[in-house]
């Protein structure tokens, strides 16, 4: 018998394939990843039984199959969607009331022996509030992965000029803040994407432990993600870009993210507005999820386009920014090939960013970055060289930056050449899964659970094709697992 792992994303709209990425502010790379993390665990010889726990919706403004109770995701993998609060799709700030119903729910469900699993593991603080409870009454450990932290979120946005109160009424953010605190306490393993998380964010809890912290990166899907493009589907995205651009072959500025206040972008587009340069020889590309009807957006969503649309307007920007309404989450590649095959870059001008999947996914299609100097880019270029970080919040030494990085086409090929061997070499799902799974074994408490079901460390340990250290001098949380 192999372990049973229990994953708990309770916000968002997720399903076993096609992804509305960028729909709202609530389904974007956190999806992406827990998803990508349920298949690759379930592909593993030491996984018996993987589900992914969500919220049942029923809904006309969204997809039926949100409302199945079960969906199949692969062999040894499931979604279970369990219905707590009404019926409608919420965002996640309004699911707090709604929680301690579904922790009732999920505790008679998995008390039941057959049903029971091994470990826990909570994506966010709603998840974190309920997966304390959880393993408190199944009495089994936790794993909590914060996704974004709630201290960094409030510091970025009284800084963006937002009040206390707003802060609180649109993110409900001492709430949040308590069950992260709850979570880091209660959690048996931290998972984080990079030590600048770990040492700078996380650490802001009192409740955090560094020695419960485990840095894994997350992984990239070669057979999506690779720089090898075709006229086909350049055709494709041309044809998606032309109707906004006077000239589609100028190197594009590429920003791809969900339109969250977050994110920035408005900022993106007054940098490029301000250089004479970049609306001479580029053109902006903004995807920025699929939009029917801006009235039926919520107001963040409205606010951020509003901003977008009145600079558009204020630097005479039309003819020069592309602004696609839809894609398919099958596009997404082929947009970052077409922009690498117009020596574009790709540009996170994020406030403040955990991770960044989106950067590795670009330059594993050849595309180099310009991105945020604030979290996961920084470890993400230090591994990578492949383009140049900025502070955002500056918009001169923005504008700078975004000029520097396209005036040089031998740069250019060196940083697209660099992403593609440096993605392939330390960004691996197969990389990431074993790691977990090596952390988790390492666990005192699982170790107890492991012995007594017949599992030891060894199933994994004792196979030197499978677990090795990265160099040297290595820490248990540092081992590379491939």
């Amino acid at each position: 018998m192999g372990l049973k792992i229990l994953h708990l994303h309770l916000h968002g709209l997720i399903r076993s394939s096609d992804l509305e990425l960028g729909r709202d502010p609530d389904t974007g790379g956190q999806t992406q990843y827990v998803l990508e993390l349920v298949k690759s665990l379930a592909n593993t010889s030491e996984v018996e039984q993987v589900d992914l726990v969500t919220r049942l919706i029923k809904d006309k403004r969204v997809n039926d199959q949100y409302s199945k109770e079960r969906e199949f995701i692969e062999l040894g993998a499931r979604i279970l969607r369990f219905e707590f609060g009404p019926q409608k799709y919420l965002r996640k700030e309004l699911l707090w009331p709604f929680l301690e119903e579904l922790i009732s729910k999920l505790s008679k469900f998995y008390e039941k022996p057959e049903n029971k699993p091994d470990w826990i593991h909570a994506h966010y603080a709603d998840a974190g509030y309920v997966g304390v409870r959880l393993c408190r009454n199944l009495k089994i450990p936790l794993v909590f992965t914060a996704h974004s932290l709630g201290r960094e979120k409030k510091r970025r946005l009284l800084d963006a000029g937002l009040t206390q109160s707003q802060i609180e009424k649109s993110y409900c953010i001492s709430k949040r803040i308590l069950a992260e605190e709850e979570a880091l306490k209660q959690a048996s393993m931290i998972v984080t994407s990079t030590k600048q998380e770990s040492v700078y964010q996380y650490s802001a809890y009192k409740s955090f432990e560094s020695l419960k912290a485990r840095v894994i990166f997350p992984g990239v899907d070669y057979k999506k993600f690779h720089h090898v493009h075709s006229t086909t589907e350049t055709s494709d995205i041309d044809n998606m870009m032309n109707p906004f651009l006077i000239d589609s072959f100028k190197p594009p500025l590429l920003a791809i993210s969900r339109a969250v206040r977050r994110k920035n972008v408005p900022s993106l587009v007054e940098a490029f507005g301000r250089s004479e340069k970049l609306k001479k020889n580029n053109n902006l590309i903004l995807v920025l999820g699929c939009r029917d009807n801006l009235s039926k957006m919520d107001s963040q969503q409205k606010d951020v386009f509003q901003q977008i649309f009145e600079i558009i307007d204020k630097y005479n920007l039309y003819g020069k920014v592309a602004y696609p309404k839809k894609h398919t989450p099958d596009q997404i590649p082929s947009i970052y090939r077409w922009a690498a095959s117009r020596r574009g870059i790709f540009v996170n001008p994020a406030l403040t960013e955990p991770f960044g999947l989106t950067l590795l996914e670009a330059a594993s299609c050849g595309l180099p970055m310009v991105a945020t100097n604030d979290g996961g880019p920084q470890e993400i270029n230090l591994k990578c060289e492949n383009g140049l970080l900025a502070d955002v919040t500056d918009l001169n030494k923005f504008k700078l930056a975004l000029e520097k990085a396209i005036s040089s086409k031998s740069q250019w090929r060196l940083w697209s050449r660099n992403g593609i061997e440096a993605v392939s070499r330390h960004f691996s799902w197969s990389s990431h899964v074993r790691n977990y799974l090596f952390n988790i074994c390492q666990q005192d408490q699982k170790l107890s659970l492991l012995s007594s079901s017949g599992i030891k460390l060894s199933c994994l340990k004792g196979r030197s094709s499978l677990i090795k250290p990265h160099s040297s001098k290595t820490s248990g949380s540092e081992w590379m697992i491939s």
